[in-house]
This record gives structure tokens, C-alpha cells and sequence, in this order.
């Protein structure tokens, strides 16, 4: 009896932490999309980038410090923001980073606080970047002018590409990889890309968009999905894929063997990384989202790309560890 009621009362500390969490990320939203905070659009530097870096794991924070202080360096970085979203961790722990780099507590651990319009944004473009990925100088700066020679509302140029089909005979919409045959995809992933400061606040502050990131809250998945869809009905385009340079690619599943580098071990970055551990769970739960958004919105913006533009003749650029070699993911 004893056991059930301590059971029952965690379930219920639980539900309130998760409803407090809830509320507290809204009130940011509203923080930041307030008129008071928006940026005057005239304002916004065209030949400079802000860099946005997501945290949560505490093990990837030596990692993370390295990577915010290489895009600090960068000749074309304004700033560089981190968004650190893990309520619990102690003040102690998030010292040492680069006097350049901006660290900002996330009042929840929402993945939609990876797209708030941080009011130390300064610029037009804004880079998006997991903690576990780094391009070279090369890769960033092409990401860069491959966005300004665009430089319209709503596009997207990213490193990864993915897609969306409509599966006939399940009744729903299915995410899978990109279709090397056709060239084709109609997604970049948030591990890298580059995109237009305005799309922040559009995901974040929209109230047509509050069902959808609800749904990337219970699923804990998806954010990337839901700014793609975000970005297409800004644009009525597709998104952008560059190839240039090379990108080190921690948590790719790819990454064979242990690499001690800014402190962290191969497999243990692989171990928190989401897409590399759920499998095909993980395709199918992405799927879902898909269809959700898709059902929320009452239309599909997804659309279709073909082919992508090069800086150099190259294979895959993401860059992994294998047999103690830095060598491309894709090689075998």
C-alpha cells in the first residue's frame, strides 16, 4: 500500500513538473514574441550571422563550449547564442564558455526552445546547430552566401536533406531519406542549416502554430518537421541542400569507435543523440508528425527539391570517426 501511494504521489510530481514546465516555456514565447522585443527589421545586419547551438546533455558540454568557440572565431559570426534547455542543471556547470558566446537558460526543456527569437539577435540570417555538429569555415561560409543569393522569406539551406511520401495504402504520410535516385527531398534537418531571423518568430509566436508545438512537446521529436513546414509556407518552395567543405559529425551512428576529443566518448555521444538510438521507431514517430501537422494546419507545404548546390566535386560531407580514422560517414 505503502509503495503504490509513493508511486502515485511521483506520478503526480511528475504531471505537475511537466504542467509547470509547460506554462513556463509559453510565458518565454510570450516574452520574446512581444512587440517591445521585436528587432527593427531594417536594422538586421545582411552581411553577418548569428549562430543558435541547442543543449541539454550535461555530458556534452566540454563538446559543445569547443564547438561554440570554433563559430565564435568564424570571420563572419556576429554571435553566437546557446540555448541551454536542461532545468536542472547547477549555474557551476555552464561556466567557461568563450567570452564571445551568449548563454541563454531556456525556461523549459521544450525542443520549440531551439527557435526562440532571442532578442541578442542582431542579424538577418541565423545558423541553427545541434551541439554534437561542426562545418569548417568553408561549409558555413557557402551555407551563408547560398542563403543571401536567395534571401527571400522562408527559405531553408541545409547539409541534410530528408523527405515525405504520402503511403496509399496506410492513409498517411511517411518520412524516409532523401531519394538519391530522384534527387529529390523536401526537408534539411536543425542539425545545420541557415534560415531567415523572421522564421523564428513565426514558429515561435504564431497561434495557428500552438497545436503543433504541442505535438512536438508530447513527442519530445519533430521540431525540425515543423519549421520545414513553417519555412515552405512562407516560401511555397522547397529548402536549399549545399554541399562544400566538410561537417564533423559526433553523433552520427556511423562514428565506429571512441573519440576522445573535447571530452567526450564516440559511443557515448551516439547514446544521446535521438535519431541514432530509436531505430525505426523513430522514422515511424517522425511519420506521424507528418501527418499530424499536416491534419493541424488542414494543408500540406512540404515541397519538393531537386538537386543541390556544390562549392567542389564530393561525396557525403558529414565527417565520423572509424577505426581511428576522421574520415566521411559514408565510407566504408
Amino acid at each position: 500500500m505503502a509503495s503504490h501511494r509513493r508511486l502515485r504521489l511521483l506520478l503526480l510530481a511528475a504531471t505537475l513538473a511537466a504542467a509547470a514546465a509547460a506554462v513556463s516555456g509559453v510565458e518565454e514565447e510570450e516574452a520574446f514574441c512581444g512587440v517591445e522585443s521585436m528587432p527593427d527589421a531594417a536594422t538586421l545586419r545582411p552581411d553577418r550571422l548569428t549562430v543558435l547551438l541547442s543543449g541539454y546533455s550535461e555530458r556534452r558540454l566540454p563538446l559543445l563550449r569547443a564547438i561554440a568557440g570554433a563559430y565564435a572565431a568564424h570571420p563572419l559570426v556576429l554571435a553566437v547564442v546557446v540555448l541551454w534547455s536542461n532545468p536542472s542543471t547547477p549555474d557551476s556547470l555552464l561556466s567557461s564558455f568563450p567570452p564571445a558566446v551568449t548563454l541563454h537558460r531556456t525556461a523549459s526543456a521544450s525542443l520549440n526552445s531551439r527557435f526562440l527569437p532571442h532578442p541578442s539577435i542582431r542579424t538577418a540570417a541565423v545558423a541553427v546547430a545541434d551541439d554534437d555538429v561542426l562545418p569548417d569555415a568553408a561549409a558555413l561560409s557557402f551555407a551563408f552566401a547560398a542563403w543571401q543569393q536567395r534571401a527571400r522569406p522562408g527559405t531553408l539551406v541545409g547539409f541534410f536533406p530528408r523527405s515525405h511520401h504520402l503511403d496509399l495504402a496506410r492513409g498517411r504520410w511517411a518520412y524516409g531519406a532523401a531519394a538519391r535516385q530522384q534527387a529529390r527531398y523536401s526537408m534539411v534537418l536543425t542539425k545545420l542549416l541557415v534560415l531567415g531571423a523572421g522564421l523564428l518568430r513565426e514558429y515561435s509566436c504564431s497561434p495557428e502554430l500552438a497545436a503543433a508545438r504541442a505535438v512536438v512537446d508530447r513527442e519530445r521529436n519533430c521540431e525540425d518537421i515543423l519549421m520545414n513546414f513553417v519555412a515552405a509556407e512562407e516560401s511555397g518552395e522547397g529548402p536549399v541542400l549545399v554541399e562544400a567543405g566538410s561537417i564533423r559529425d559526433w553523433g552520427d551512428p556511423r562514428n565506429d569507435d571512441a573519440d576522445a576529443g573535447a571530452g567526450a566518448g564516440g559511443e557515448e555521444m551516439k547514446a544521446v543523440g535521438l535519431s541514432s538510438t530509436g531505430g525505426a521507431a523513430h522514422w515511424e514517430k517522425r511519420g506521424d508528425c507528418i501527418t499530424e501537422f499536416h491534419r493541424l494546419l488542414g494543408r500540406m507545404p512540404l515541397r519538393y527539391s531537386y538537386g543541390k548546390v556544390v562549392a567542389a566535386a564530393g561525396g557525403e560531407q558529414a565527417l565520423c570517426s572509424k577505426r581511428g580514422r576522421l574520415v566521411r560517414c559514408d565510407q566504408e
